[in-house]
């Protein structure tokens, strides 16, 4: 596992430590950064910095890892703009040294992301793996780049896999990250949100975003896989949802949010109306189930 201090990734260490025969080691740049340690947990955390020279071959090349998952990412849309270099080297490089790292030798899956469209609208059922990519901010370009940088290797070594995932959210293992642990953890501070009533996505939660990626990782699946929720929602009514489910009233809810537009907030040209995924392909092929936020919501489980 690349990047297993993250939202996504320690998901996915958690999840892979419950296959028995699995045994799990996760990589990151500061060992601080992942969860608190579990009871029973069986996962060897390596830390190295995947940007710094060697650091990443090194730890694969003492790791001889069979299975690879890459969730490591510069995913914030501010921090690509501000830094596109840094955006170039986490969402394209590094993909491509993996690669280069892993062929011949082990399963590759690269967590993409929905992002890689926006400037124009889907179809009735959202966007399909069939559709023409075209993002408008810089990390979607960036994780595009690590895309085709895939699709080149693939040419060669087509055990690999990209998994475009949608807006995540669900319990980050008391860190506030994701969709719904970062709007709670704001009003908490006493912030009144602004979500979007024009930017519309399919949310999904960590959970099954993790189990499908784990599984794509352990099957036979090749190429490319949208792995989004079954319902394509706006942010502000999704902020509702969450709001709704911790128990408050509908007018309790709205008086701790603001409704905004996209444009009110000048990020129009940055962030996509509508990139909602046709996720029918990875219905039919896994046994992960991929649920709406009204059931997952009300899934307290870690």
């Amino acid at each position: 596992m690349i990047g297993g201090s993250g939202f996504l990734g320690a998901w996915v260490v958690e999840l892979a430590q419950r296959v028995e025969a699995l045994e799990v080691a996760s990589l990151a740049r500061d060992p601080a950064h992942f969860p608190r340690p579990r009871p029973g947990e069986r996962v060897q955390r390596l830390e190295a910095d995947a940007l710094a020279a060697d650091e990443l071959e090194q730890a694969l090349a003492a790791w001889k890892p069979t299975h690879v998952i890459l969730c490591a990412a510069l995913s914030r849309m501010a921090d690509c703009k501000h830094d596109p270099e840094r955006a170039h080297r986490m969402n394209v490089d590094l993909p491509h040294r993996v690669a280069l790292c892993s062929r011949g030798r082990a399963r590759v899956v690269f967590s993409s992301t929905d992002l890689v469209f926006g400037a124009r609208a889907p179809g009735p059922g959202g966007f399909d793996e069939n559709a023409t990519p075209a993002p408008i901010s810089d990390y979607g370009r960036s994780k595009l780049g690590g895309e085709s940088v895939l699709r080149v290797h693939a040419r060669v070594d087509p055990n690999l896999s990209i998994v475009r995932l949608p807006l995540l959210y669900g319990p980050s293992l008391g860190r506030g990250l994701g969709a719904s642990d970062s709007l709670l953890a704001a009003l908490q501070r006493g912030e009144t949100p602004q979500l979007f009533t024009d930017e519309r996505r399919s949310p999904l939660d960590v959970r099954d975003g993790a189990a499908a990626l784990l599984e794509i990782a352990l099957g036979e699946h090749c190429g490319l896989l949208h792995v989004g929720g079954p319902v394509a929602i706006d942010r502000y009514s999704f902020g509702m949802a969450v709001l709704l489910e911790q128990g408050l009233s509908v007018a309790a809810a709205r008086s701790k949010l603001r409704a905004g537009l996209r444009r009110d907030a000048g990020l129009e040209q940055e962030r996509p109306a509508d990139v909602s995924l046709d996720s029918t392909r990875a219905r039919a092929l896994l046994r992960t189930r991929l649920r709406g936020p009204s059931e997952a919501l009300a899934d307290s489980s870690v």
